[in-house]
Order: structure tokens, then C-alpha cells, then sequence
């Protein structure tokens, strides 16, 4: 019979190879072979078990149920990223897609298309509490009108993230927003109008940012045969109809009505399939842009690569990633090797500014490795939540420095779940939009310089919602 290993705890030099050899794995991957970032993933995390298995003691039984958990976790989002893998491909093949470009080259201007993008998506994400279902539905349009308007690819996928993070942050009905305060201790709205003092701050100078790039298209003159050749090339291959947009209006109403995302959008998956079937397709060819992903052909390039788009199958890169990223992070959390490299990170949290500061650089050091924002939330939100109370902080001081990094910041990780996602939904590397991300940048910072000057940090006992509140009327009866 087999000694059983003694089990230790992990130190901080133990916690931190792993992080360091996974680091250097993805730079050279990347930047020298121009490689995907899959394997480099998984060797980390092989890494981190083989030390936590010989060095402290840990059966390999409990890190693979920190790995399965890992991604049990993100079980719904992995679902709804492979529905919207087929309603994309339904959506173009239907002529939904096609059909919102095509207004809307003709509607918005390049002046102000990066503003209209911004706005719109945060209306969209706000009704929805989705970055992910905007980006998918309207974001693929806006990309498409972008190349008419002969606007940075990459800078309009930026204003649509913008604007998408900004809606979902803000909405009761995103799950990231439900979370944070759930995890911090805080009430939802006191937590939205809380998050609202920075988020309007980073929104209001993205608009400024945005409007003010815009200003430098107003010389440039439209190339007005360029649309036209576009219009003539969608108009070639589809029936374009206005009635078609309303789909993507039910089901955005749907989704702010609180029909569930995944029923939601299958009825849009539906919706896009009966929309083929009136363009002319069939059943075999519904079934193939639903795995396979439509391929346009109507002899305009930009066109033919814009419509060449979607299906379940498209998907599979972006959610083998996603698990790759979620297997690390699972190995980490389970090992406790996370936990001891964020507390080692308050040792440098003296001041109420250098505590939000912390909170901020480990959402984010968990958005990297973990690659995905619900732990960034969740697993800040555990570790620091009695150092904000011990200092008699009120708990929506938290809740938004989680949210003012661990959900946005999420967008501009490639092999982050929302990287990922982001990336593979408008077709530009993540590494390509993330200058142009401006909100999702400047959100951290903000939050920060809110927690160094004092600006709107709410101290517990002013808090109505904490226990520990002793408002005038206690006062009085004391």
C-alpha cells in the first residue's frame, strides 16, 4: 500500500512558476512562431498539477474536479457562444445581417458612425445586459457598414466593445452585474448607481475620443461608388427587405423582457432559418450554413469576406480555447495557488487607493490567466471582501472595482472567454481593437483614481445597506 503524500500548503515561489513559465510559453508562441495559444495554455496548467501533485501534496482526483468545475462554471456561456455561432450564419444566409448593412450604409455618416456605434450598442446591451448578444447581432452589422464607409476595421470594433461593455455593466439583467454585488456583500441598485459616479466618467471622454476621431473623416469624400458597388453586390445575392430587421428587434425585446438568453436566442436561430428559407434556400442548405457558416459569393471581395461568416462549427476555436484557458484557471484556484499570489498583493495595500489598486491589478492578473471574467469577480470578490469591510468600507466599494476591471478588462485578453469571443464574432484579432477599446481601458483607471483622491468611496457606516449602518433615526432612538 502507497504512503499517501503529505499535503502542504503552497508558497508564494511555488504559486508563482507556474504563472511566470506560462507567460513566457505564450510570448514565444505568439510573438516568435506566430502560433495559437491553445498548447501553451495547457502546459501551464500540466505544469501547475505536476507541482501541486509532488510538491504539496494534492491528489490528482481534487484538481480534476477543479478543472471540471472550472468549467462547468461557464457551462451557459460556452452554450450560448455555440447558439450564436448558428444564429450568425442563419442571420446572413437569411439576409438579416445584409439587410442592416445596407440601411445602413446609406443612413450614417463617417463623422459620426463611431459615436452611432457606441450609443447603439450601449442601448442594445443595457435592453439586453448582453455584450455578447450585441456584439453578435448588431456589432457584425456595424463591422460591415465600417467597410463601406472605408473606417479602421479595428477601430470600429472598438467603438461597438465600448459601447457593448458600457450597456452591460449598467443593465440589472447582466449576469457580471448581478454578481459583483453578490459576491461583495452590496444590494444590485446600490451597486449600479454606485458603479454609475466612474462608468459615466470613462463613458463620457470614450464619446469625446470617439467623436473627436470621427471629426478627421468629415473631409474625406464619401467614395460614393465604392457603396454603391457594395449595395449592388449585397442586393445580388439577397432579398433585401425591411421587415427582416425586425428580428433581431424581437429578440432583443425578448432578452430585455427576461426571456432566458438560450431560448431567447434559439427563437432568433428560428427567426434567421424561416429568413434562408425566404431567400430561396432549403432545408439541406439550412442546416448547412447552421454548422458550416454562410459563404457569400457575389464577386465583391470585401463583401464575399464580410458574409463569409458563422455556424457551429466556426465557433469550436474560440471554446477549445476557452476550455484550455478555464483547465489553467481550475488548476490554480483548486491548488490554492491563486489565493496565496492575491494575498501576497495586500501586503502592498496600505491606503484605500492601494487597496482598490489591488483589487484591480488581481481581477486582472485572473482575467489573464484564468481567462474568464466571472472568476475575476468572484475570486477578488472572496478574497477581499473582509479586508473592505476590516476597514470599514461599504461593500459597493467593491462591487465596483470589480466590475470596473474584472468585466471589461475581459474583452481585451485573446484567450479570454470574451477575447476570444469578441474576436471571432467581428473578425478582428483582439490584439487589433484593443487601443481602440477605449472604455474598457479607461475603466480601471478611473476607478482607481476615484479610490486614491476618495472621490465617491462610501465608508460602512454611511451605508443604509449594511448592517453596521446607523443612520440618523438610530441615532435618534439611542
Amino acid at each position: 500500500m502507497s504512503k499517501e503524500r503529505q499535503r502542504k500548503e503552497p508558497t508564494f515561489l511555488i504559486s508563482i512558476i507556474p504563472v511566470i513559465v506560462t507567460v513566457a510559453l505564450l510570448g514565444i508562441s505568439i510573438i516568435v512562431y506566430g502560433a495559437d495559444v491553445h498548447i501553451p495554455i495547457l502546459m501551464g496548467a500540466a505544469l501547475a498539477t505536476v507541482m501541486a501533485i509532488y510538491l504539496l501534496g494534492i491528489p490528482w482526483k481534487e484538481i480534476e474536479e477543479g478543472i471540471v468545475e472550472s468549467i462547468g462554471s461557464t457551462m451557459q456561456a460556452i452554450l450560448i457562444l455555440a447558439i450564436v455561432g448558428i444564429l450568425i450564419g442563419t442571420w446572413i444566409s437569411g439576409g438579416v445581417v445584409p439587410t442592416m448593412i445596407y440601411y445602413g450604409l446609406q443612413i450614417l455618416s463617417p463623422t459620426f458612425f463611431l459615436v452611432a456605434s457606441v450609443i447603439l450598442c450601449s442601448v442594445v446591451a443595457i435592453a439586453t445586459g448582453s455584450s455578447w448578444t450585441t456584439a453578435g447581432t448588431v456589432g457584425v452589422a456595424l463591422i460591415g457598414v465600417a467597410q463601406g464607409l472605408g473606417i479602421s476595421v479595428p477601430l470600429a470594433a472598438g467603438a461597438i466593445i465600448s459601447g457593448a461593455y458600457f450597456g452591460d455593466k449598467l443593465s440589472p439583467l447582466s449576469d457580471t452585474t448581478n454578481l459583483a454585488p453578490a459576491m461583495a456583500g452590496a444590494e444590485l441598485f446600490d451597486h449600479i448607481k454606485h458603479m454609475f459616479y466612474t462608468t459615466s466618467v470613462s463613458y463620457g471622454i470614450t464619446l469625446v475620443i470617439f467623436l473627436v476621431i470621427g471629426l478627421r473623416f468629415k473631409a474625406n469624400a464619401l467614395d460614393t461608388s465604392e457603396i454603391s458597388g457594395i449595395l449592388g453586390a449585397i442586393e445580388s445575392i439577397y432579398t433585401i427587405n425591411p421587415l427582416l430587421m425586425l428580428i433581431p428587434v424581437i429578440v432583443i425585446v425578448m432578452v430585455a423582457m427576461k426571456v432566458p438568453a438560450i431560448p431567447g436566442l434559439i427563437i432568433g436561430c428560428f427567426l434567421g432559418g424561416f429568413a434562408t428559407l425566404y431567400q430561396g434556400g432549403d432545408f439541406g442548405l439550412l442546416l448547412d450554413v447552421a454548422n458550416y457558416g454562410t459563404v457569400a459569393e457575389s464577386g465583391h471581395e470585401m463583401v464575399d469576406e464580410l458574409l463569409t461568416n458563422g455556424g457551429l462549427q466556426n465557433m469550436m476555436w474560440t471554446i477549445s480555447l476557452i476550455m484550455c484557458a478555464l483547465t489553467f484557471g481550475g488548476v490554480l484556484e483548486k491548488t490554492g495557488m491563486m489565493a496565496v499570489i492575491a494575498n501576497k498583493l495586500l501586503i502592498l495595500a496600505k491606503s484605500t487607493g492601494s487597496l482598490i489598486l489591488v483589487t484591480a491589478i488581481t481581477c486582472l492578473f485572473v482575467n489573464t490567466l484564468c481567462g474568464n471574467q466571472y472568476l475575476a469577480i468572484a475570486l477578488p470578490g472572496k478574497m477581499f471582501k473582509d479586508e473592505y469591510h476590516k476597514r470599514g468600507l461599504a461593500p459597493r466599494n467593491l462591487s465596483r472595482a470589480l466590475e470596473d476591471t474584472g468585466t471589461v478588462t475581459s474583452a481585451l485578453i485573446p484567450w479570454n472567454t470574451c477575447g476570444a469571443t469578441m474576436s471571432t464574432f467581428l473578425g478582428v484579432p483582439t490584439i487589433a481593437y484593443l487601443p481602440y477599446a477605449f472604455f474598457n481601458i479607461l475603466s480601471p483607471i478611473v476607478t482607481i483614481i476615484f479610490g486614491f483622491t476618495g472621490i465617491t468611496i462610501m465608508k460602512l457606516e454611511n451605508d443604509p445597506a449594511a448592517p453596521e449602518y446607523i443612520g440618523p433615526a438610530s441615532k435618534n432612538k439611542a
